[in-house]
C-alpha cells in the first residue's frame, strides 16, 4: 500500500486535529481524541498524532495515483485550519 508521511513543526497540533476533524466529520468517517485522529476517505486513510512541538501525519492509499491527491487535500485543509500560522509540509513517500 502506498504510504506518505509528513512531520510538521507546530505547537498547535492538537488544535489542528480538533478543527480538521470537526470540519470533516459531517462527510467522512472520523475518529479522534485530543492527540490522535483517523480520517477515512474513499481512496485512503489519514492518521494524525499531535506532539508538543509537531504534528505527525501519515496517508495510506490503495493505489499510488491517489497518494498525491490525498496529500494535496490534507495539506490544503491543514493550511486553512492553521489560519495565520505558517506550516511547512514536506511529504516523504
Amino acid at each position: 500500500m502506498p504510504l506518505s508521511r509528513a512531520e510538521i513543526a507546530t505547537p498547535s497540533g492538537a488544535r489542528l486535529i480538533n478543527r480538521l476533524c470537526k470540519h470533516w466529520a459531517h462527510k467522512l468517517e472520523v475518529e479522534h481524541s485530543e492527540q490522535d485522529a483517523k480520517i477515512v476517505f474513499a481512496s485512503g486513510t489519514c492518521l494524525m498524532h499531535a506532539e508538543p512541538d509537531r504534528l505527525l501525519v501519515s496517508i495510506e492509499t490503495l493505489e499510488e495515483e491517489h497518494l498525491d491527491q490525498l496529500e494535496g487535500v490534507v495539506e490544503s485543509h491543514l493550511m486553512r485550519m492553521a489560519k495565520d500560522e505558517s506550516l511547512e509540509i514536506v511529504w516523504e513517500n
